[in-house]
């Protein structure tokens, strides 16, 4: 969970200390969406440096929620296609990133925001799982018990 949290401290840092896990993930996908957003707007304006860094965010986080699916949960199909999704999006937005394509990070973009809005519709207590944080080491916060 460390790593969830280093992910999107950089402007949350206070909210993020007292998160439970299922606000973390929450937090992660906001961040996504929100570096995302800026990324497109950096690439229609021409600001390479900042679109890059904004993009490197995004997968960053990804790859921090792909690392806290839980492919023992249920018979692990989720956490399955979870997995094959959130790999296509990082591969999707480094190609974006070399080609300047705004029609790739919009396709990232709505991949993303229903697994944002699905996550936001769990309720807290099914998203954490049985299981304490210190026990599993990610919180059962993968969006895989949705």
């Amino acid at each position: 969970m460390n790593e969830m949290v280093s992910a999107y401290r950089s402007g949350n840092v206070a909210r993020a200390e007292y998160a439970s896990p299922h606000q973390l993930v929450t937090m992660l996908f906001e961040g996504a969406l929100e570096r995302l957003a800026r990324a497109i707007g950096h690439t229609e304006r021409g600001d390479v440096a900042a679109k890059g860094e904004c993009l490197g965010r995004v997968v960053l986080i990804l790859d921090n929620l792909q690392a806290s699916l839980d492919a023992g949960a249920g018979d692990g199909a989720i956490a399955g296609n979870l997995d094959d999704l959130y790999d296509y999006m990082m591969r999707r937005l480094t190609e974006a990133n070399l080609r300047n394509d705004v029609t790739m990070m919009t396709e990232v973009q709505q991949l993303l925001l229903p697994l944002a809005e699905a996550w936001k519709a769990i309720a807290p207590g099914q998203a954490e799982g049985s299981a304490s944080a210190s026990e599993e080491g990610h919180g059962g916060m993968a969006p895989v018990h949705a």
